[in-house]
């Protein structure tokens, strides 16, 4: 699949997601856009946005967007605790489907 990295993440998560194409939104050059615009930039070129931003499906209309979001909600956001949850990630952005909201925590994975 193709996945993007928002801000949030840690891009040393990417080389975890093995398998998949892995850009990360500064590498696409889309540093401090809003959720909206972030999502409508993403459609049609990745499949899935890895967020820690535990608001956007509250804040965007989701299930309208051909991209699948995978919410990250860890304790906290430290790097280390980012990437001891990437086999979940990976697990969720491989079960991803256009629209879905998957949320992967320390206690499991979530839609």
């Amino acid at each position: 699949m193709r996945v993007l990295l928002d801000e949030s993440i840690p891009r040393q998560l990417a080389p975890r997601l093995l398998g998949h194409a892995v850009v990360t939104v500064a590498r696409a050059g889309w540093d401090g856009l809003r959720n909206g615009e972030l999502l409508r930039r993403a459609a049609g070129q990745f499949d899935v946005l890895v967020t820690g931003d535990q608001s956007l499906e509250y804040q965007q209309d989701v299930p309208a967007q051909p991209v699948a979001v995978v919410v990250v909600a860890a304790r906290n956001n430290r790097v280390e605790t980012i990437l001891g949850l990437a086999d979940r990630i990976v697990a969720a952005i491989e079960a991803a489907t256009p629209g879905s909201v998957t949320r992967v925590s320390d206690r499991g994975i979530a839609s």
